[in-house]
């Protein structure tokens, strides 16, 4: 009798520590905690390198017009606003690269479940993929424009052989690591087929694949850079790669700078508004990260 009774109470002790580890706590983050952890860091970040750059313009380094003080790039930025085009020039860049990459994901989600699923596509496809992911994209901006010319077709153009790859890729990955088991389940409970796809498939090879949304993106945004350096035209507007192109063409060591700042801080801010919460997000969801 007081064997069975302490076996339960050994079983019910092991439930409640189970249920205590499963139990995620959610507390809501104190303002000043956000400020100390997550927004600190990267302005005392910035505020180093801007002091670094600005002493080896003091200690004479290099020549004043190969290296810029940090005043002049400002200036540059300040011009730009004034005259009203700083905004436009980043708003071509980026709505170029959003709707890029938005096409890719439409093309390589598909394509990458084909190659994952089917094993004759993947033995046929999969290696074209690889070997396409390891190309420069700037590869593509010379015939790009030959085959469609001097316009937003070549941008996007460049954007896909560059994106898809990637986003194919991703996703390839991130099937092969979903566990047996759950096929099995979701054959069990009649989930085969695109059903089986949509609802255990993707779910389960989501963190694969937005690792691979995170890599697509970064190659939509190089492979733009690229054609918009390259690829020179009053139709084609001003973006950032030609910002950059002008300031070389112009000796204008201040507008370079801004450009690869600006091309810098795009690249950071897409990151942080749009896939950092997502991989928080898949993260937080599958027990992952603590709420807060």
């Amino acid at each position: 009798m007081a064997s069975t009774e302490s076996k339960a109470d050994d079983l019910a002790g092991l439930e409640a520590g189970l249920d205590a580890l499963d139990a995620v706590q959610v507390r809501r983050t104190p303002a000043r905690e956000i400020l100390t952890g997550k927004v600190l860091p990267p302005v005392v970040a910035v505020v180093l390198v801007v002091l670094v750059w600005q002493i080896l313009v003091w200690a004479k380094v290099t020549d004043d017009y190969k290296l810029p003080p940090p005043a002049e790039v400002w200036n540059s930025l300040k011009d730009m606003w004034l005259q009203g085009t700083l905004l436009e020039v980043v708003w071509t860049s980026v709505s170029r690269g959003l709707l890029g990459f938005v096409m890719a994901v439409a093309i390589g989600t598909p394509l990458g479940l084909l190659v994952a699923r089917v094993k004759l596509v993947r033995a046929a496809i999969g290696p074209v993929l690889s070997g396409l992911q390891s190309l420069p994209s700037v590869a593509w901006v010379a015939p790009a424009i030959i085959w469609l010319g001097l316009d937003d077709r070549t941008m996007y153009a460049v954007i896909l052989l560059g994106a898809v790859p990637s986003v194919a890729n991703g996703l390839v990955s991130g099937v092969d690591q979903v566990p047996p088991l759950f096929l099995r389940a979701g054959r069990t409970i009649g989930a085969t087929g695109l059903r089986g796809t949509v609802h255990i498939v993707l779910p389960a090879a989501l963190p694969g694949y937005l690792a691979g949304l995170k890599q697509g993106w970064a190659f939509s945004w190089r492979s733009l850079m690229a054609a918009e350096i390259i690829a020179s035209s009053p139709d084609l507007g001003l973006g950032l790669g030609q910002l950059l192109e002008n300031g070389r063409n112009n000796f204008d060591m201040p507008g370079i700078f801004l450009a690869i700042l600006l091309i810098l801080f795009v690249g950071i801010a897409i990151d942080l508004l749009i896939f950092s919460p997502l991989e928080r997000r898949v993260l937080r969801s599958r027990g992952l990260l603590v709420r807060s």
